[in-house]
């Protein structure tokens, strides 16, 4: 008997690629992960929730985004490997169904200061082709508009082997680039004022140089003391003409000292190379403390700090010029961009619209292609690198984001959200890191870990949907409702801040004044002007302590007590109450174990394989020596001391024989700004964004200033540390201090005092100041998007 068609048994069982639906993660142990199993859905959006320091970022990016990276990199060949930076497999007994990982994380773009928008985008490489093939005067190839490309010629003869025969020819070559000589294609130039650089009534060996490093005792002293262009003996004041020359501009010159062969140097460009060559953010504090006494920075006057030539700036499109499309707002490039019609480059056009119009979909409209890429804020850089994966016809892939909502106005929240949505509709697997409720609401599945931070963290405390989290008795699910009221009463201001004229960036003209002794909020959409009046507008001299988004920079070596200073004074306690040098409790110094150099690890380099870090076996991870850990403060060696998390370590140097009020008082603050978990030795590159922001706010607040200015503290930070963080806020003001927040939490913003609300819009659409007053007038009246965002949180 024949079968009916169409009921071939076979077809109703899955097929077998359809049955690999899930990413599977089983006994993941990275950095506090206390063997999580979790299975997460493909193709949908799940949202990961929990303190900060619970794990989130372990789990997401630690172990499931580099095992993809790593298995990705394996593919290629091993000569290609050898130039990749080479990944180590993370602490899981199983992972399965993973896809190809795109990151999108919150990593400051390049400090490069030739890296602009434009470069990072690829939007200028496409504008440069553009400017080549429709640009008039035609003025040579795209390389011609790059500030990047000095122009070159050259002549010569070059010997050609033909046969048995070498025949001489002579050959000459021209590169045509568009980097202003005068500048370099930096766009500013540096003017050095010279009493910061040397007492001039002092000689050399008296000590005149005040550059840092520069010390007549180390081996700049012998080059100073053998070169012969001058007497190191006699006050630089008295030096003639020529010897004021030699020492500051003078060439490199190849010179003899102690029969040692070395190039001599003048110290303004020995400071350009060595210094300025680097971003400001990228110094150490010492150094940028020098740079912003001992060197102004202006545009350059070639070029008016374009960083192009004349001949590139003298080429142009319906009248506008390279340097004119790049200093545009994006959203008004865009607008040019599309009223061009020209079929021959009609591909380009395109490509250059989509990139172009995806910055203004992102919210980065109000943006310049020349804005240097290392002044963007963390959210700011993430939402560009968004940029190129917009419109992707990829499929199938793993998006990864790092809290994508940061420096976002509740306004701009909706607009990430649909982004978010959208790449999962197009059949990609989306995992968010996110505090925010607007965002969380959205997810498909939700895994919220914890119940605490560090060593209190680690476990997954539910997994579900957003219905079952808010019913959960987690820590986020008890939190996940929660609003602030607006204060009903504020403080008094005891004086004001007046700033006058304010014209920063797209600030137009403002006047204001920011009321002290009280926490004033600063908010407004991405991009109205905030960073601008509060960074870029305060006087200077107003003795203002200013706490930004900058990352720290820390190696391995780091950690929270070696960052905050809290090492010294418990390296002299261990000294004082041992009779040794404080030198020996240090394991970047002589009480290094010597098999591992103080590192606790032993790395075996495997060229492309990945390295393979092995627990040092002398010291077991310890890092000292054995001797060193002979001795004693309150019963403890200095390893366990490093140990201890923050709470312990108060109540030890607190009191008894371990008593040490200068590590007390550090230690204070770090719990004061709810790091009490973190163990005062762990590694800075294993803490999270909200871990690093927080130990910068504690190592600030001992800073003497009476005015703290804060940039998006929240950040990073879960609902229920934000109540920590208001108490904080509040205990501040209270001691006298004034404290202005840029802020768009709606919590902090019901909290503040006073608000200063800029807009209406963002770039050329904001830079104004549309409302000052206090929370409930801006409640009462609404006048504008923050108004209308926080009255419905606050549900008035």
């Amino acid at each position: 008997m024949s079968m009916a068609p169409g009921t071939d048994n076979r077809s109703l069982e899955p097929h077998p690629a359809d049955t690999h639906d899930t990413i599977r993660v089983h006994g993941a142990r990275e950095n506090n992960l206390k063997n999580v199993s979790v299975e997460i859905p493909k193709r949908r959006l799940t949202v990961f929730t929990g303190v900060s320091g619970s794990g989130k970022s372990s789990l997401v990016f630690g172990t499931i985004a580099a095992e993809s990276q790593r298995m990705i990199n394996e593919t290629y060949s091993a000569f290609v490997q050898g130039f990749m930076p080479s990944l180590s497999r993370p602490e899981v007994d199983v992972l399965e169904g993973l896809t190809t990982a795109i990151i999108v994380d919150q990593e400051r773009m390049g400090a490069n200061p030739r890296s602009t928008v434009g470069t990072a985008t690829d939007a200028n490489a496409m504008l440069r082709i553009l400017f080549s093939r429709l640009g008039r005067p035609h003025i040579g190839s795209a390389q011609a508009f790059s500030f990047n490309v000095a122009s070159v010629s050259g002549a010569g003869a070059v010997t050609i082997e033909r046969g048995d025969k070498k025949v001489k020819e002579k050959r000459e070559f021209t590169i045509t680039g568009g980097m202003c000589p005068r500048c370099e294609g930096m766009g500013r130039v540096t003017d050095f004022d010279l009493t910061q650089l040397y007492d001039d009534s002092k000689s050399l060996n008296e000590g005149a140089l005040t550059i840092p490093g520069y010390s007549m005792d180390g081996w700049y002293g012998r080059i100073f003391s053998g070169c012969g262009f001058f007497d190191p003996d006699k006050p630089i004041r008295e030096f003639t003409e020529t010897e004021l020359r030699d020492l500051l501009y003078k060439e490199p010159t190849k010179i003899k000292v102690e029969g040692i062969n070395i190039t001599y140097e003048g110290l303004i460009p020995k400071i350009q190379k060595s210094m300025l060559a680097k971003d400001k953010e990228a110094m150490q504090p010492h150094i940028r403390a020098f740079v912003e006494r001992a060197v102004t920075f202006t545009a350059c006057p070639d070029c008016g700090g374009t960083r192009l030539n004349e001949t590139a700036r003298s080429s142009k499109i319906n009248g506008i010029s390279i340097a004119d499309a790049c200093a545009m707002q994006i959203s008004d490039l865009a607008e040019w961009v599309r009223g061009l019609d020209e079929p021959s480059v009609a591909p380009l056009l395109a490509k250059l619209r989509h990139t172009l119009d995806s910055f203004v979909e992102i919210g980065l409209g109000y943006l310049s292609l020349d804005r240097p890429a290392g002044t963007l804020s963390g959210g700011e850089a993430q939402r560009t690198k968004l940029i190129r994966h917009l419109g992707s016809a990829l499929t199938d892939v793993t998006y990864v984001f790092d809290e994508p909502t940061i420096g976002l106005h509740p306004h701009d929240i909706q607009r990430m959200n649909d982004l978010l949505l959208r790449l999962r509709d197009q059949g990609n697997t989306v995992l968010v890191v996110e505090h925010k409720p607007e965002t969380i609401m959205i997810a498909d599945h939700v895994v919220d870990l914890g119940p605490g931070a560090g060593t209190a963290g680690g476990t997954v405390c539910f997994e579900g949907t957003v219905e079952g989290l808010r019913n959960s008795g987690t820590i986020t699910g008890r939190h996940f409702d929660d609003r602030a009221s607006v204060k009903e009463t504020v403080r008094k201001p005891t004086g004001t801040l007046e700033i006058r004229g304010a014209s920063a960036n797209n600030l137009r003209d403002v006047d204001v004044d920011i009321p002290l002794g009280v926490l004033v909020v600063v908010t407004g959409v991405a991009g109205s002007g905030k960073s601008s009046l509060v960074h870029g507008s305060i006087p200077p001299g107003a003795g203002v302590v200013s706490i930004d988004q900058s990352p720290i920079r820390g190696s391995r070596r780091s950690n929270p007590a070696t960052y905050t200073g809290l090492l010294d004074p418990i390296r002299k306690a261990f000294a004082k109450a041992n009779g040794v040098k404080p030198a020996l409790f240090s394991a970047n110094s002589e009480g290094a174990c010597p098999a591992c150099n103080g590192a606790g690890v032993i790395y075996m380099d495997l060229a492309m394989m990945a390295g393979v870090a092995t627990t040092c076996e002398e010291c077991e991870g310890k890092r000292f020596q054995a001797s060193v850990l002979e001795y004693r403060l309150g019963g403890r060696d200095i390893s366990e001391v490093l140990a201890m998390p923050v709470t312990e370590a108060l109540e030890f140097f607190g009191s008894g024989e371990a008593r040490t009020p200068a590590a007390h008082a550090i230690l204070d603050r770090l719990a004061d700004v709810g790091l009490g978990y973190l163990s005062l030795g762990q590694p800075l590159t294993t803490l999270s964004g909200g871990e690093r922001q927080r130990l910068k706010l504690a190592t600030h607040m001992a800073e003497k200033g009476g005015i703290y200015v804060l940039d998006e503290p929240t950040t990073g930070l879960h609902l229920a540390d934000v109540e920590q963080l208001l108490g904080l806020l509040d205990r501040l003001v209270d001691s006298g201090k004034s404290v202005i927040v840029v802020e768009h939490h709606q919590a902090v913003m019901a909290h503040a005092d006073w608000i200063i609300d800029l807009g209406p819009g963002a770039g050329h659409d904001g830079g104004k100041i549309v409302f000052e007053g206090t929370p409930a007038e801006l409640v009462a009246t609404r006048p504008t998007l923050t108004g209308e965002h926080l009255a419905a949180y606050v549900k008035a």
